[in-house]
Formats: C-alpha cells, structure tokens, sequence
C-alpha cells in the first residue's frame, strides 16, 4: 500500500466559526485572522494505491462554482486536485474509489464538474461511496446545513449510477487494511477512514478534528451540527489515539499534515507534527 498526500488548495472560513465557544483572544495564537476575522485552511485529500485499487479520500470544493459563491470562500494557494494528481503520476481517469467522509461542499465539490449545461463525474472509472444514512441527511437537508450541501455536487453522483453505499456500521471493513469510523457530531454519519499503513495506524480525520488547535476538547466548530455529541466522540478519540499512537492525518490544518497525541496534565495534547511521507 502506498499513501500520497494530494492538496487541493485553500480556503477561508470565519475563525469563530471554526473555533466556536473559544474565544478569539485565545485561538488566534494558533490560526490567525485577516482583517475579515477569516482563517486560512487547506482542503488536504489523501490518496491510497493498493493493488489494482486507486482511492481519493475527499477531493476539495473543485471549481464549477459561480464567482460569487466562490468569493465567499477566497480560494487561494497553488495547489489543484489535478495537479497534485499529476506530481504523483496519475489523472482522475486513474481513480477507481472516491470515498466521501461527508457532503459538505469542501469534500465532494470536486466530485462533479460542469461541462457546459451538463453536470458529469469528474472521476468516470470510480464508484462513489457514502452510506445511506449520510446520503438521506444531505439530499434532505435541514435549514441550517443546507448551504452546505449543494445538490449539483450530489444528486450527479446518484444519477450516474456511480453511488455505492458502506454498512453504517462502527469499523466495518472499506478495503483489506482501511476500516471506517462512524462520526455523528459534525454532520450525521461521517465516515473516517483508519488505515492499517507500515505497521501504523492512520486515521483520516475530516471534521471531526480540523486541525491541530482543534486538540483541546472545548474547540468544537460552530459548525458542527450537535456539538456535545462532537465532544463525546472526540474526548473518546483522542484519549484512544494518545493511548495507541495513532498518527492522525489532517484535511484542514494549514500547516501540519499529521500529528501525534500525548497525555498531560492538561489532558490530552500535540505530541509530533510531521508530513506523510516522512512516516517510516
């Protein structure tokens, strides 16, 4: 099995959004804000290569939104979906599995392209996958998520008959080494890939833990659609990857790729940050 880090750029969002109840005082020494109160993020998707099987977990917000949708989101950064596919040596005519941890626009917007009037896969020899649950959450959205989930990023999935389904079940088996983790905090029935790789474990982490300012238990985005539930399924993560030495794999975090955990006296804390391919 071999793992690639492909970097689909950045984006902003507003930094108390992202850091919820914590005040700004505190959680701008870690992720500073612009003028605009916005923060920096990455869309970092993860690529794994086994056997005949090339898996692209999310793939970013792609790039068929209108001009003032995207101004809302300053997109910035050099990096693209296909040109970071391209530094590893492969195109989306490569990729057999998308795995979606969810269908907020900023993991799956790169799912769909638009080619003139016509909405497509972008990825035409992939089966997508989601799990009933989540695909019924998001094509039934409630008032508050629902500008989150774009239904020209969705509904062509189904309509291509590309769309399969994982069991929403706790650690059912994706693919010979990569278990799923079920995250029901963010949004309902994430999916976290938990990747057996050199005798580690990886753990793919989406939303459920954004970036490394996100350790301490009370940073809890906004965003999330039931915060306690989020910080039941956090506090029990995060004491079990100190515990196992997880290396935990960042979409978001504008710096750090992975990272490491460790128990303080304050509880649970960074330990390491490092980037993929320096995982021996």
């Amino acid at each position: 099995m071999n793992l690639y880090t492909i970097d689909t750029g950045l984006f902003k969002l507003d930094g108390g959004a992202m850091f919820g109840v914590v005040p700004k005082s505190i959680w701008q020494k870690s992720n500073a804000a612009d003028e605009n109160n916005m923060c920096s993020w990455a869309m970092r998707c993860l690529l794994i290569e086994d056997g005949n099987r090339l898996i692209l977990v999310d793939n970013g917000i792609g790039d068929k939104q209108d001009a003032k949708f995207m101004g809302h989101y300053y997109l910035h950064g050099e990096d693209t979906l296909d040109k970071s596919l391209a530094k590893k040596g492969f195109s989306r005519a490569d990729i057999t599995d998308v795995f979606l941890t969810h269908l907020h626009f900023d993991h799956c917007g790169g799912s769909i392209v638009r080619e003139g009037e016509k909405l497509r896969p972008a990825f035409k020899n992939a089966f997508y996958w989601s799990n009933q649950k989540h695909w019924d959450w998001a094509v039934q959205p409630n008032d508050r998520e629902k500008a989150s989930f774009l239904k020209e990023n969705i509904l062509p999935i189904q309509d291509s008959g590309q769309l399969r389904f994982i069991q929403d079940k706790q650690g059912v088996e994706f693919h010979p080494g990569i278990n799923v983790r079920f995250a029901y905090g963010h949004t309902d029935a994430m999916m976290l890939p938990q990747i057996k790789y050199k005798d580690k474990t990886i753990v793919y982490m989406a939303d459920l833990l954004p970036s490394t300012g996100h350790i301490p238990l009370p940073y809890v985005m906004a965003y999330d659609m039931f915060p306690l539930q989020t910080l039941t399924e956090k506090k029990a993560f995060l004491e079990e990857a100190a515990e196992n030495n997880y290396i935990l794999y960042l979409e978001h975090d504008p710096v750090n790729e992975c990272c490491t955990l460790q128990q303080t006296e304050k509880g649970i804390r960074l330990k390491e940050t490092f980037r993929l391919q320096d995982i021996l």
